[in-house]
C-alpha cells in the first residue's frame, strides 16, 4: 500500500531542487539518518522502499510536492532516470512518454529509430495517439529516418530530448 503523504513526510526530506530524498529516521542497515534513500533498480530508476513497498522515486517526489499521487506516468524531461528535481518532472501518458524515446530498440536491424527494412526498401513510421502513419519506402535507411525525423518534429510534442539524440 503506498504511504499517506504524512507518513512520507514523516520518514523522508525530499529536496525539490536536487532531487534528493533523506531518511529522516533510522530505519536499518544503511539507512541511516541523512543519508540518501533508495536504490538505482535494474530499469536504471530510484526506487525507494517506504514500509515494505518499493516505489519509484519520482512517483514519490510528484507526491510528496503535489499531495496528489500522480494519474498518469511521470516524465523525465530531460531524460535522465536518476535526476528527479522536480522542475524536472512532468505529469504524462503513456503515448506522450513513448515520444522521448531516443533510440532504436536494439532487435531493430536498421539500427535507427522510427526505420525497418523489408524486401531490400527502408521503410519509415511514426505512432501518435495510437495510430501508425507509414510514411513511406526509401532506397536507404538515412533517407527513411530523415522522413521520420521530420514527422516527429511535426506530431510529437513531448520530444525535446528525443530529438536531440536521434538526430546523432
Amino acid at each position: 500500500m503506498i504511504p499517506t503523504e504524512a507518513r512520507l513526510k514523516a520518514l523522508l526530506h525530499y529536496d525539490s531542487e536536487t532531487g534528493v530524498f533523506r531518511w529522516k529516521v533510522r530505519r536499518g542497515g544503511a539507512a541511516q539518518v541523512g543519508s540518501v534513500a533508495g536504490r538505482i533498480e535494474s530499469k536504471g530508476y530510484r526506487q525507494i522502499t517506504v514500509d515494505w513497498v518499493a516505489v519509484m522515486e519520482h512517483r514519490l517526489a510528484w507526491f510528496y510536492v503535489t499531495g496528489e499521487w500522480p494519474p498518469y506516468e511521470i516524465d523525465h524531461i530531460n531524460g535522465c532516470r536518476t535526476d528527479n528535481r522536480f522542475a524536472n518532472l512532468r505529469l504524462a501518458t503513456h503515448g506522450q512518454n513513448q515520444q522521448n524515446i531516443a533510440r532504436a530498440h536494439m532487435t531493430n536491424r536498421s539500427g535507427l529509430l522510427g526505420v525497418t527494412e523489408q524486401g531490400g526498401r527502408y521503410h519509415a513510421r511514426i505512432t501518435h495517439d495510437g495510430v501508425c502513419h507509414r510514411l513511406g519506402g526509401f532506397a536507404t535507411a538515412e533517407a527513411a529516418h530523415q522522413a521520420y525525423l521530420k514527422a516527429k518534429k511535426s506530431i510529437h510534442t513531448h520530444n525535446e530530448r528525443a530529438l536531440h539524440h536521434a538526430a546523432i
